[in-house]
């Protein structure tokens, strides 16, 4: 990418190592982007900024350190910015174009590009139309049964050919134990607005249902289902295109991406449940495992929906732990919508275990 130099945002820094809101400003302008777009839209999420600069996109990774996670330093951000072009080109054809470089220095500014020192990394991509994305398609009632076969056709070639993981068995159902710990950790706690007259003997029932077919889970991994997924698949990043595109996949952890495809696929069911298609999930499911060249394991199916609606719960909540939450009033009721839906799987698990 040329070089592109914003000679006011260059006069407003006058520090060695600029600012992230220095950066932001600068990344908001119009005239950062060589493309020239009329206007910028600038979307925050946990982790990075996005900025929509008219038929690219480009993100920029917070200097962020979680337990999961270490985006502090500018080489791990590099890391894992071409970390995740590399693993999305896997489900996408021209949407991830490469990784780009902030530069500045105190004569020049700020520049995409160019010769100056590095100070962070972005992601740029071909900007995606919002209105064919999947959850889009869900909440305006237009997806058809062409564009159902189409996501399962891409699914299943792309589970066909996905690297074998090599995790153990028992780390394997280890980790879902050590996550359901942390759930009940987080889920307790009694400053959120939960029913907690409620939570507890669900997190029982999902313990319960863990221990019971612990079998079923170290099968999958000994009959050679497990695999390098996409690990973060939702209706919010499957867009309808011409090709299809299935994106933003789960760079920054290898073992998380280690999964076995039908607990993926329900993952993807659980949240379009959550956007009011309650049988879409099942469709997708049914029509991959035919591709893959087998039917969908029904016992496991339930059990991977509760597990993955009880982690989105906590995963949700546990944005209000953050010192300054972004929509602290979304959490406690988006929590408790997951808390609902794995109330209904594990439901419709005990009826087969009874069968």
């Amino acid at each position: 990418m040329a070089p592109l130099f914003a000679n006011r945002a260059a006069a407003e820094v006058d520090l060695a190592s600029p600012t992230m809101a220095e950066k932001l400003r600068f990344l908001s302008e119009p005239a950062a982007y060589p493309n020239a777009p009329s206007s910028v839209i600038v979307t925050e999420t946990h982790l990075s900024f996005v900025f929509l600069a008219g038929d690219r996109a480009f993100k920029l990774k917070k200097p962020a350190r979680h337990a999961f996670l270490d985006f502090s330093t500018l080489e791990a951000r590099e890391a894992n910015c071409r970390e995740e072009v590399r693993l999305n080109r896997r489900l996408t054809q021209d949407v991830y174009l490469g990784v780009v470089a902030l530069t500045y220095d105190s004569a020049r500014g700020f520049a995409l590009g160019g010769d100056a020192p590095v100070i962070d990394w972005l992601v740029e991509m071909r900007r995606l139309p919002q209105e064919k994305m999947l959850d889009q398609l869900i909440k305006d009632n237009r997806l058809s049964e062409a564009d159902v076969e189409a996501v399962s056709e891409i699914l299943a070639n792309f589970y066909h050919r996905a690297e074998p993981s090599s995790i153990a068995a028992q780390d394997y159902v280890m980790r879902f134990i050590n996550e359901q710990e942390k759930n009940r950790h987080v889920l307790t706690r009694r400053d959120f607005a939960l029913d907690h007259g409620t939570i507890p003997a669900l997190l029982d029932r999902l313990d319960a249902r863990l221990n019971i077919d612990r079998p079923l889970l170290e099968d999958r991994v000994r009959s050679g289902h497990i695999v390098d997924g996409h690990g973060d698949l939702r209706p919010e990043h499957i867009c309808l295109c011409k090709p299809i595109a299935i994106f933003d996949c789960l760079e920054f952890s290898f073992d998380l991406r280690q999964v076995d495809p039908f607990d993926e696929l329900t993952y993807l069911g659980v949240e379009c449940a959550l956007l009011g298609a309650m049988e879409l999930g099942a469709k997708i499911t049914e029509k991959t495992a035919r591709r893959l060249g087998g039917e969908a394991p029904r016992r496991l199916i339930s059990l991977y929906a509760a597990w993955r609606a009880v982690l989105r719960a906590r995963l949700s909540i546990a944005h209000l732990l953050d010192p300054t939450p972004r929509e602290p009033e979304k959490w406690a009721p988006l929590a408790r919508r997951y808390l609902d839906l794995a109330q209904q799987a594990l439901h419709i698990g005990d009826e087969e275990i009874l069968i």
